[in-house]
C-alpha cells in the first residue's frame, strides 16, 4: 500500500456518558463505572421512570458565545461541540479555512423535534420547510465554514461507524485534505417511546448501574445512552510532516447488510461475520492477530446472541483467545452514535494497553461462548482491535484500530 493508504485519527471531541474529554472518558471506562442513572421521560404529559445514559448540559465550545449557541437545538449543539474540539484537538482549527475539510456524521434523531411538536400540539402542526432548511450536518458545515463535503449517514446503530469508513474512503481518495467523522445522538421522547414499544429497552426497574448487562443470561433489552464523538482522520503522510500525534489508525472498514428483518438480528450469522472478515482482509490482520473485540452487544436477548454466533464464525479457533467486551454495559446504547464512542473506547484499550470490561456480566449466557472481561479492566498488549456495530434494518459494520506506526 502507499503511505496515503493509511488513515491516522489526530484528533477528537467526544461528550458521553462518562466524560467529555478521551482522559476522562477512559479513566472511567477502565475503571468500570457506569454513566447509567436513574432518571424521567415525559410523553405525553406523562413522567416514565427510566434508566438512561444522558450527558447532561453541553459544553459550549470555543470560540462560541454561550448566549448564541443556546439559540441552536440540542443535537446541533451536540454536533457542534465535538466537531469543534476534535478541530482544536488535532491543530487545525486557526487552518480550516486553508484545508479541504470534510464531514460525514451518522446522526439519527435529526427530525425527532419535528414529531415530538406534532404530538405535544395534538397532531395539527403542519411542517413548514421554510422554518427549517437546513439539515444539521450541513448548518454545522456552513457555521464552521468548511469546505469540503458534507454528508449524513441514517444506518440505525451503524450510522457512525459508517460515517467513519466513508471518511476513510475520502482521505484515501484525496477528495479531501482531512474529515471530520463520528456521529451524535440523543434520548428523546419519541425515541424512547418507540423502542419501549418495540420490547427493545429493559424494563428492569432495580438500581440503574446494574440494568445494562450484555452477555448475561438475565438481560432483557438496552439501556438508552445519548452523546457523541466526533474524529480527525487524515493520511499518516499528512499527520507525519505535520508531526502530530496519533490516536490510533484507522486500518480496516467493512460493510454489509442483510436486510432480514426491521428490527431483528438475521437468523444466519453469515453477512454479520461477513462484515468482520471484510475488515480484517482491508487491514490485512490475521484473527489471531486481534486483541480485542469491542462487541456491539446492547443487552438484548436476542442480539447479543445472534452477534455471539457472527464472532465465533469469524474467528474460528483464535475465538477462544480473544478478548470480549461490550462497553455498552457502563455508558448505555448510544444509537447512532454507538459506534463513534466505541472507536473511542478502542482507541483507550490501544493507548491504556488494557480491555475494557464488560460490567454486570454476573451470569454468562451459555448461548454466548466468547472470551469475556467480566467486571474489571484486564491489562494486556494491545495493537489491533475490531469493533462491531449492528443496526436495526441489518446494517452491518465492522471497524479495525490499530497502534500508529
Amino acid at each position: 500500500m502507499s503511505m496515503d493508504a493509511h488513515v491516522w485519527i489526530t484528533g477528537l471531541g467526544a461528550v458521553t456518558p462518562l466524560g467529555n474529554d478521551s482522559e476522562t472518558f477512559t479513566a472511567n471506562l477502565l475503571a468500570g463505572r457506569s454513566g447509567v442513572r436513574a432518571g424521567a421521560i415525559s410523553v405525553r404529559g406523562e413522567a416514565m421512570p427510566v434508566s438512561t445514559a444522558s450527558i447532561g448540559t453541553i459544553p459550549v465550545p470555543s470560540p462560541w458565545d454561550a448566549s448564541v449557541f443556546s439559540q441552536y437545538n440540542r443535537l446541533e449543539q451536540l454536533s457542534l461541540a465535538c466537531t469543534v474540539e476534535a478541530l482544536h484537538d488535532a491543530g487545525i482549527w486557526d487552518r480550516r479555512s486553508a484545508l479541504r475539510v470534510g464531514l460525514v456524521l451518522g446522526l439519527g434523531a435529526e427530525h425527532l423535534r419535528v414529531w415530538e411538536l406534532d404530538n405535544h400540539e395534538g397532531g395539527n402542526r403542519i411542517y413548514d420547510p421554510s422554518q427549517d432548511t437546513q439539515s444539521i450536518v450541513h448548518r454545522v458545515h456552513d457555521d464552521l465554514e468548511l469546505d469540503g463535503p458534507a454528508v449524513a449517514v441514517a444506518a440505525a446503530c451503524a450510522s457512525s461507524g459508517i460515517a467513519l469508513s466513508l471518511g476513510r474512503q475520502w482521505v484515501r481518495a484525496g477528495l479531501v485534505d482531512v474529515c471530520l467523522a463520528g456521529g451524535c445522538d440523543l434520548i428523546t421522547p419519541m425515541a424512547y417511546a418507540g423502542f419501549y414499544n418495540l420490547r427493545a429497552l429493559s424494563r428492569n426497574q432495580g438500581e440503574p448501574d446494574k440494568v445494562s448487562r450484555p452477555f448475561d443470561r438475565d438481560r432483557d433489552g438496552f439501556v438508552m445512552g445519548e452523546g457523541g464523538v466526533v474524529f480527525v482522520l487524515e493520511s499518516a503522510r499528512r499527520a507525519r510532516l505535520r508531526g502530530v500525534h496519533a490516536y490510533a489508525e484507522l486500518a480496516g472498514c467493512g460493510t454489509t447488510s442483510d436486510a432480514a428483518h426491521i428490527v431483528i438480528p438475521s437468523t444466519d450469522p453469515g453477512s454479520a461475520c461477513r462484515a468482520i472478515q471484510l475488515a480484517l482482509a482491508d487491514a490485512g490482520v490475521d484473527p489471531e492477530d486481534v486483541d480485542y473485540v469491542n462487541a456491539h452487544a446492547a443487552s438484548t436477548p436476542v442480539g447479543d446472541r445472534a452477534e455471539s454466533h457472527a464472532v465465533r464464525l469469524a474467528f474460528g479457533e483464535a475465538v477462544t483467545r480473544v478478548p470480549v467486551s461490550s462497553t455498552k454495559s457502563m455508558t448505555g446504547h448510544l444509537l447512532s452514535a454507538a459506534a463513534a464512542v466505541e472507536a473511542l473506547a478502542c482507541i483507550a484499550a490501544l493507548q491504556q494497553q488494557a480491555i475494557p470490561p464488560t460490567i454486570n456480566l454476573d451470569h454468562p449466557d451459555a448461548e454466548c461462548c466468547l472470551r469475556h472481561v467480566p467486571h474489571q479492566a484486564e491489562t494486556r498488549p494491545v495493537h489491533a482491535v475490531v469493533s462491531n456495530s449492528f443496526g436495526f434494518g441489518g446494517s452491518n459494520v465492522c471497524l479495525l484500530l490499530q497502534r500508529a506506526a
